[in-house]
């Protein structure tokens, strides 16, 4: 076991509240709106002081960019509201556990919080596979909290593939 692996601070089972099931909801509306162009149902929604200051859903294929995540997308958005690159104080949504380019991004930025809804049990980086977001190594670690309509965001994912196969 290294530095980025199954360093999970208790906060991780943190009970999820009627705010993160209505930000947790907003996210997964935008995931649907990555599934009905095609790409991989995945949203996210950066919220401070109570408001969305970015959202974003995957489009690396439409976008043909490698980086264009629903994670990445809405830190994106949320820098440009917040005229900074810095993060502090927010808390991202996002239906699928960040993979380690997000939770790189994530930690660089200075995210104060964490919430998905379903594990990625073949590259999740917030506890999974790798434990970036609270790799004691690195200057910074998010609180996370794991699960949040995780069969939801779980189910809208198995279907997308399923129609796939």
């Amino acid at each position: 076991m290294n530095a980025f692996t199954h360093q999970l601070s208790p906060v991780i089972h943190k009970a999820a509240g009627e705010d993160d099931l209505h930000w947790m909801q907003a996210a997964l509306a935008l995931a649907c709106q990555a599934e009905a162009q095609g790409e991989v149902p995945v949203g996210a929604v950066v919220v401070k002081d109570g408001a969305i200051i970015g959202r974003g859903w995957n489009h690396p294929i439409s976008a043909r960019d490698p980086t264009a995540h629903a994670e990445i997308i809405a830190m994106r958005a949320a820098a440009r509201a917040l005229g900074n690159y810095r993060l502090t104080d927010t808390t991202i949504y996002v239906t699928l556990e960040p993979c380690a380019m997000c939770a790189g991004a994530m930690v660089h930025a200075r995210v104060r919080r964490l919430v998905f809804g379903a594990a990625d049990p073949r590259a999740g980086a917030a506890g999974s596979v790798f434990n970036v977001v609270q790799a004691a190594p690195l200057n910074h670690r998010l609180e996370v909290t794991a699960g949040v309509m995780a069969e939801e965001c779980g189910e809208l994912l198995r279907r997308f593939f399923a129609d796939r196969r």
